[in-house]
Order: structure tokens, then C-alpha cells, then sequence
């Protein structure tokens, strides 16, 4: 069988080297997650995760968010991964269709310690990991999602286990191996979208990249060309849209952490909401309407722009994470979309009481999202009871500019938190990383 295509993934991965630009985005891409992490301790869902599985631990050099003592590298990368998903507040990437940071970062962290790993060494293997799984996601195609899977979870373990072949220094051949046993392990459906299993997909696939790893160089030896031929990765899951060319076209010429370079959150909520967020916010600010004032709300995507959101009847905040009904609600009513809008509650009155004014409509005369990702638009109109209309068109979602502010408000009350993003923007060194995972692991406790 040719193993072209995944020879020349892997020789890729093997060897590239980001440069300054690229690991000074890392930088942020690691702050970031730390920000969606520290905030979900408290969710519900993933401490039910890790009721479950953290006294079935085994021993070993791994730190958990949040937790004094140290386990095994596959726990800690599950438990991690859960974790910084676990209020969907983390970053996504255009290339993957999905959630990059979650998966590929607490792989890394998990091994790190174990592997003496130096904090440069780790951003540069962070980066070849987001490199690695966005071009796979761009290399699948849109049917891989559209029909129902959750890239997070499919090309997570892909990404993580190229991140950790690049930490480790694996050969290309060994990469190539270590890949094929992690996408042999993808899985993971959209059908779990608003409930509390949506996180641990990412914990799951953060674990099947660190599993591959360990047993590629246990010496297990699998068919590595997992790319190529009719039973290859991209044919099977691609569901025939999968363009290949596109896993290894113009690597590293611009690396996918800088272009179109990561998404950083600024609502606790689905990725596919965020421009109507930001429409309904702009319109709010410029002209002071609220809900009292909207007879109707209408807002519209392009094929495929809504596909995430899968909740239109929302009982919960929870619900309200993938409801972008529930996003224009919380949003007229209170000005505003902080973290607790989206608290795993009980639906309010006063937002089931607007939800009938609101509604999603597709606009199918223009190019899907599938076909023309760069054009991805949300359009808000709001009809007001004084017969105006007011709208909005949002094309670039805003996000977050300042990380070490999303940071410090996530981690509020947690103690020893304040240093954090001064360490991720300096640390360089083995010793520099160790001193980050001790104050992570100490940083469940309250300020007294």
C-alpha cells in the first residue's frame, strides 16, 4: 500500500519549526485554555468526570488542574481536556471546525514533566499539533461534520498524538505509526451537543493521542499509512468531500495558529453563536433597545452557520450554550453575556417568556459555510414595537483582546492565580514549566 500522503504528514511534523510569530501565539493559546479551565472547576459535569476517574488513577509525573497530587499521563490528559471544555469557553480554529487547545495542550502537559520537556519545546509542539489537525480538518471537508460528527473529537486525537510525536522527537516513520493508532481511535458525535458528555470528548481524544504515543514507543506497530488508500482515514470519515492534498499543501508557509490563528472566546458558549452575539451587543450599546422594546427578532445564517446550535427550545443555561435563541434573550434582557448567563439552571421566566419573539432563519441564496468558510456571516434584525427596524451584520467574530484579564476573571477567588499569565508569557525553560504545573495544581483552593 502507498503511504505517500502520510509519509510526507509525518516528515512534516517531524520537522517543522515554528518561528517567533508562531510561538508567541502559542503563548496566548496556552493562556487561554488556562482561562476555559480554571473557570469550569466548578461544572458539574466535569466533576462527575472526575469523581469517576480519579481514584482509578495510576501513579505517575501528570498534573490535573486543580488537584494537589499527581497521576497518570492518560488521566490527566483526560481530566484536563474535560476540564478546559467544559463550559465551552476555549478557543476554536477555523481549519479544524472545532476545538484545537483542548485536545493538543493537556496531551502535552501530560507528558511534559514525565519527558523533561522545556517550556519553548512544548509551544512549538503546541504549535505543530494545531497545524497538524487544522489542515487534516480543512483535508476532510465539511461532510465529516455535516453529517454528524464532532471534529473536536475525530481530529483531536490526530493533533494531540502529532504534538506529542514532535515533543518527544519521534522520527518520521514513528510519528507516522503513532498517528495511525490515533485515528484509528476517533470518535465522537454531535448528537452529545448540549448535554454534559460535549466536554469529555475532547478529554477522550486528548487521551487517545497520549495512548498512541505510549504504545508507538512501547514498540506496537500498526498500518501506519492511515491517509491513504480506500480504507485511509480521510476516505472513510470524509464521507467522499475529503480534498488530501490540503493535510500537507504550503505547510508552515503560514502556520494555522497565526492564519486564521485561533479564536478566542469572549461568551461561555458555542462557537456558532458568538456573531450573533457580538450583532445583538453592537445594537444594544448603539442604540439602547431592549427587550420591552423588540416586537420580533430574526436572525439569519448562511447554509451550515447554525449547525451547531442545536437547542431552539432551551430548559437550562446549559441548553443556552447552544441555543442561539437563548443568546438573544440573555443578551436584551441583561445587556450582557457573562459566564453565569450560561450556568448549567433552570431556564429563567424572563427569558422563556421573550423566546417566542425570537427566531433562526437560513439564507440559502448565498454559499454554505462548507463552501465558502471565510464568508460566514450572522445577520441580526430586530422589529421593534415602534415600527422600526434596526439591523446588525457580524462577520468576523471579536473575541477577546486582553487574555490575562479573561484569565483573572475566570480564576476570581481561586488562590494563587494572579502570577499565571506573567509565567505563560515568560517560561522558557524545564524548571519554568515545572513551577506553572505546581501553581496549576495548587490553584483549586479559595483565597481566604
Amino acid at each position: 500500500m502507498s503511504q505517500d500522503l502520510t509519509h510526507r504528514y509525518a516528515t512534516l511534523i517531524a520537522g517543522s519549526r515554528p518561528g517567533p510569530a508562531a510561538l508567541a501565539a502559542a503563548r496566548d493559546g496556552v493562556l487561554d485554555f488556562l482561562a476555559a479551565a480554571v473557570g469550569g472547576l466548578e461544572d458539574g459535569g466535569y466533576l462527575k468526570v472526575k469523581r469517576a476517574l480519579l481514584p482509578l488513577a495510576g501513579q505517575g509525573l501528570a498534573s490535573v488542574i486543580g488537584h494537589p497530587g499527581r497521576v497518570d499521563a492518560q488521566t490527566a490528559a483526560l481530566l484536563n481536556g474535560t476540564l478546559g471544555h467544559a463550559l465551552d469557553y476555549d478557543d476554536v480554529q477555523a481549519g479544524v471546525r472545532g476545538h484545537p487547545s483542548t485536545v493538543i495542550l493537556p496531551a502535552l502537559l501530560a507528558m511534559a514533566e514525565e519527558s523533561g520537556a522545556g517550556a519553548e519545546a512544548l509551544l512549538a509542539a503546541y504549535v505543530t499539533g494545531v497545524e497538524a489537525m487544522a489542515r487534516l480538518g480543512r483535508a476532510m471537508g465539511s461532510r465529516h461534520y455535516e453529517t454528524g460528527f464532532h471534529n473536536t473529537a475525530t481530529l483531536g486525537p490526530v493533533g494531540a498524538a502529532a504534538a506529542l510525536s514532535h515533543l518527544l522527537g519521534l522520527s518520521a516513520g514513528d510519528t507516522a505509526n503513532a498517528l495511525g493508532i490515533a485515528a484509528t481511535q476517533a470518535a465522537g458525535l454531535r448528537l452529545q451537543f448540549a448535554s454534559e458528555v460535549k466536554p469529555l470528548h475532547a478529554g477522550l481524544a486528548a487521551r487517545s493521542g497520549v495512548l498512541a504515543v505510549l504504545l508507538a514507543r512501547a514498540g506496537l506497530q500498526g498500518n501506519s499509512a492511515f491517509l491513504d488508500g480506500r480504507l485511509g482515514f480521510l476516505q472513510v470519515l470524509g464521507l467522499g468531500g475529503a480534498a488530501p492534498e490540503r493535510a500537507v499543501a504550503g505547510w508552515g508557509e503560514e502556520w494555522e495558529i497565526l492564519s486564521p490563528g485561533l479564536a478566542f472566546k469572549a461568551y461561555a458558549c458555542c462557537g456558532a453563536s458568538h456573531l450573533p452575539a457580538d450583532a445583538i451587543l453592537d445594537l444594544i450599546a448603539e442604540h439602547g433597545v431592549g427587550a420591552e422594546d423588540v416586537a420580533e427578532a430574526v436572525v439569519t445564517f448562511p447554509p451550515g452557520g447554525e449547525a451547531a446550535l442545536v437547542v431552539m427550545e432551551p430548559r437550562s443555561g446549559l441548553d443556552g450554550r447552544f441555543s442561539v435563541e437563548y443568546v438573544i434573550a440573555a443578551a436584551l434582557l441583561d445587556g450582557r453575556l457573562g459566564v453565569a448567563t450560561f450556568a448549567d439552571r433552570p431556564l429563567r421566566a424572563d427569558i422563556a417568556a421573550l423566546l417566542p419573539r425570537i427566531r433562526r432563519q437560513v439564507d440559502h441564496a448565498v454559499p454554505s459555510i462548507g463552501e465558502a468558510p471565510e464568508k460566514r456571516f450572522a445577520r441580526v434584525d430586530l422589529h421593534l414595537r415602534d415600527g422600526r427596524r434596526l439591523s446588525r451584520t457580524a462577520m468576523k467574530v471579536r473575541g477577546v483582546g486582553d487574555l490575562g484579564g479573561k484569565f483573572l476573571d475566570a480564576a476570581s477567588g481561586l488562590a494563587d492565580a494572579a502570577a499565571i499569565p506573567e509565567f505563560v508569557g515568560s517560561m522558557r525553560t524545564e524548571q519554568d514549566l515545572a513551577r506553572l504545573l505546581q501553581r496549576l495544581r495548587e490553584i483549586g483552593g479559595k483565597e481566604s
